[in-house]
């Protein structure tokens, strides 16, 4: 089978490597060599460590063969599933699968690794609905064992057959839902860490407490605080905006201090502090 990750960051080289290490051939795009170069190397790191650790049998080098980098979209054009794990913003994405629509065969599937925008939205884009889906898998991809897969109004028993039994061949756990706002992971998990943030802002507890008691009194194995920081304050804050816009209900308004970490740059880990410093 030809599969196809549009975007080389994060979550797009977890599931290239994903389905390289089940032997799928595989082809990563993204806007720029450098993203590439970088994607590369964090994926043969991965690599290197889960085969000294006896947990990847093929070799290293073996696998990083199977997987294809590149710039031009056109690339995509013989692949059986395409999935798409870019920035987390519909215009960018819609336009994304318009011009992908016209790339890929038509037989092809086409799929979102989105965490909460809409997916029959997305694939009226793409102008194949009935050949599109929802594939959110859950970071780090090698190693957590879900993919969510979300329906569209469109999505044909077919389509969802083929995601499933792909998913079970790259060792996931697919389990399936509807396309509602948040799907079911983010719907459940983003108002929790919002409802932390909002505990730190009204002063009921110090963070490092909030995220102990949630750790030894609910068997958590990280603290919601700790665990916004990991995903991304900026990323929370969008996936509460869209459950608040799209479900309309004041329960999932985001935290004012939410909004105002984002704003003053404190996005977590990945920008080296927010509810703790990295």
């Amino acid at each position: 089978m030809k599969f196809g990750v549009i975007g080389a960051g994060q979550m797009g080289g977890g599931i290239a490597q994903v389905a390289a290490q089940s032997g799928f051939d595989v082809t990563v795009q993204d806007v720029q060599q450098e993203y590439l170069d970088r994607g590369r190397t964090v994926i043969e790191k991965s690599l290197t460590k889960l085969h000294e650790k006896g947990r990847l049998d093929a070799a290293p080098a073996e696998v990083l063969g199977r997987i294809q980098f590149t710039t031009h979209m056109q690339d995509f054009a013989d692949c059986d599933l395409v999935v798409e794990a870019i920035v987390e913003n519909q215009a960018v994405k819609n336009a994304l699968f318009e011009q992908l629509g016209g790339i890929v065969k038509p037989e092809g599937i086409l799929a979102s690794n989105t965490s909460s925008i809409p997916i029959t939205a997305l694939a009226s884009a793409s102008g194949r609905p009935e050949r599109f889906i929802g594939m959110h898998f859950m970071n780090p991809v090698p190693l957590m064992a879900l993919v969510e897969v979300i329906r569209g109004h469109a999505t044909s028993d077919e389509t969802a057959q083929f995601v499933t039994q792909t998913a079970e061949k790259m060792g996931k756990t697919p389990l399936t839902c509807n396309d509602f706002p948040g799907f079911v992971s983010n719907r459940i998990l983003m108002p929790m860490l919002n409802e932390a943030i909002q505990c730190v802002m009204e002063g009921v507890a110090e963070p490092e407490a909030i995220d102990g008691i949630m750790k030894l009194g609910m068997n958590h194995p990280m603290g919601p605080l700790t665990l916004a920081d990991f995903i991304g304050l900026d990323t929370c804050l969008s996936i509460m905006e869209v459950l608040h816009t799209g479900l309309g209900d004041d329960k999932y308004r985001p935290s004012p201090l939410l909004r105002k970490m984002v704003q003053a740059g404190l996005l977590g880990r990945k920008s080296g502090e927010g509810f703790y410093k990295y």
